[in-house]
């Protein structure tokens, strides 16, 4: 019965994701009992330490700051129900209940914490520090590396940044080659990937993430996130769409009334309308380009978006686009590259990742397509095809005190010199030629240190905007052509 009660227990507070003293891991519990005597100071640092890109786009701290260690975090309940989990979990009282306690009491349940962050939507080389933590209070030196396993879990939002940025890098290079502006860019890649994420949390953190990049998503979520954490009323927007069941319901003779009724559902604005359903080529020249021709060319606000969801998208993108140029005709822009009439476009969203957007983007290029014409979207790609190994994320000590000597702690196993890491405090410096260099051992300049302190005992110190983020990332050929 009284498992029975304490399990019930945990359904409530746990599974509500609330008590921080649970989001560690299982070892990670006994460590207050394994440094030297007289520790008194434990400082550790987060890095990407190699991986897919050369750079990443810090993202997502502040998210798990305000989600989880501001405020009052630790209470006696919490202190009793970790206690109990902890016991039946190890067979023994390992937990450090004194030392909880002691926070209670002390700090009334604030976390005697230093973190120091870049600012949030930096881009920054990989093999930099990119943010530290240590103790404030001498009798928590076990603190610091407790929470290593939420903090790390910035891997995440941070390694969707990076890749949406790398996608806008290619997309952004095809813009300058074959368009007139680059004024559709923020909607040239569109967040599908909500069904795809492994929860409700994790797409709305890595939508959100995506949403630095870009400004189209379908992933409500993130959206949410951007609202609630980052002072951003409205990140994202969408366009209504049809799905395969909105048409196919119709049945196959029903495909021409089934875009019809698209069309005069949404007269004006954009309207997307998937059209691989049968026959993704009579789609483009005996429906839109025919039957239906005057509704798709008399619209006189926004376009018809057709969608090919199917195939190989390189030779799928260019025909569907030289279809649509034969019934409704084309132009050429300044660079001498095709546009179909502003009535009508296309979006791929299927298969697009990293790996396949240069291509796609690339064959229309040979074809004398402009990138305008097209926007892609993304699902698993873009949200959930990535590790904390996608850019080699880790987390280290690399000075402590101890005894009152101070200590430079490093690892630097002879197996694996790529997991050698970092020593002593550190500090992020920009030198005159706009490379980064981590300065290790305290060697570092304060008045040049990049590193903000974000947090401290339990308080939010710097609030970053979303629009704040949206500038740090930004690629360098947008703002030059935004200065120019």
């Amino acid at each position: 019965m009284g498992t029975f009660v304490f399990a019930s227990k945990m359904a409530t507070t746990a599974a509500g994701g609330d008590n921080v003293l649970l989001v560690t891991d299982s070892y990670k519990v006994t460590h207050h009992l394994q440094y030297p005597p007289n520790t008194t100071n434990v400082y550790s640092y987060f890095e990407s330490r190699g991986g897919k890109f050369p750079s990443t786009v810090f993202f997502g701290l502040q998210y798990i700051l305000k989600r989880w260690l501001c405020g009052k975090v630790v209470t006696k309940e919490k202190i009793e129900e970790a206690r109990e989990l902890y016991e039946l979990h190890f067979g023994h009282d390992h937990f450090n209940t004194e030392g909880w306690n002691y926070i209670l009491e002390k700090h009334d349940g604030h976390l005697p914490l230093r973190i120091k962050a870049v600012p949030e939507g930096s881009v920054v080389p990989y093999k930099n520090v990119l943010f530290t933590v240590e103790n404030t209070d001498p009798k928590c030196h076990w603190l610091t590396n407790y929470f290593e396993t939420l903090l790390v879990q910035v891997w995440y939002p941070m390694t969707v940044a990076t890749n949406s940025r790398y996608q806008k890098e290619i997309i952004a290079k095809y813009m300058d080659k074959t368009a007139d502006t680059f004024d559709k860019l923020p909607f040239m890649l569109h967040d599908f990937g909500f069904r795809g994420s492994s929860s409700v949390e994790s797409a709305g953190i890595g939508g959100c993430a995506h949403l630095v990049n870009f400004m189209g998503t379908d992933t409500i979520a993130a959206i949410v996130t951007a609202r609630k954490f980052y002072a951003c009323n409205i990140a994202g927007f969408s366009i209504p769409a049809a799905e395969h069941s909105t048409i196919t319901t119709w049945g196959k003779d029903g495909e021409q009334a089934a875009f019809k009724n698209m069309l005069e559902q949404f007269p004006t604005g954009l309207v997307a309308c998937v059209s691989d359903s049968y026959n993704i080529w009579d789609a483009c020249e005996k429906l839109w380009g025919g039957a239906l021709k005057e509704l798709v060319s008399g619209r006189k606000d926004g376009a018809l978006v057709v969608r090919p969801d199917s195939g190989d998208p390189p030779q799928v993108v260019v025909k569907v686009l030289e279809i649509l140029s034969h019934q409704f005709g084309k132009v050429q822009n300044k660079k001498g590259y095709n546009l179909l009439p502003p009535f009508i476009r296309v979006i791929q969203g299927d298969g697009i990742s990293y790996e396949s957007l240069g291509d796609i983007l690339e064959n229309m290029e040979k074809n004398q397509w402009s990138a305008e014409n097209l926007a892609f979207g993304s699902g698993g790609a873009l949200l959930q095809k990535m590790d904390r190994d996608t850019q080699k994320c880790a987390y280290k000590c690399s000075y402590a005190v101890c005894n009152g000597k101070e200590v430079n702690v490093y690892k630097e196993p002879i197996t694996d010199l790529g997991k050698k890491s970092k020593k002593g405090r550190l500090s992020l410096e920009r030198m005159e030629d706009g490379t980064y260099i981590t300065k290790e051992q305290g060697t570092g300049d304060p008045k040049k240190d990049l590193l903000v302190t974000v947090f401290e005992n339990g308080k939010l110190l710097r609030d970053y905007t979303f629009d704040e983020i949206r500038r740090n990332a930004e690629l360098p050929l947008l703002l030059e052509r935004t200065q120019n």
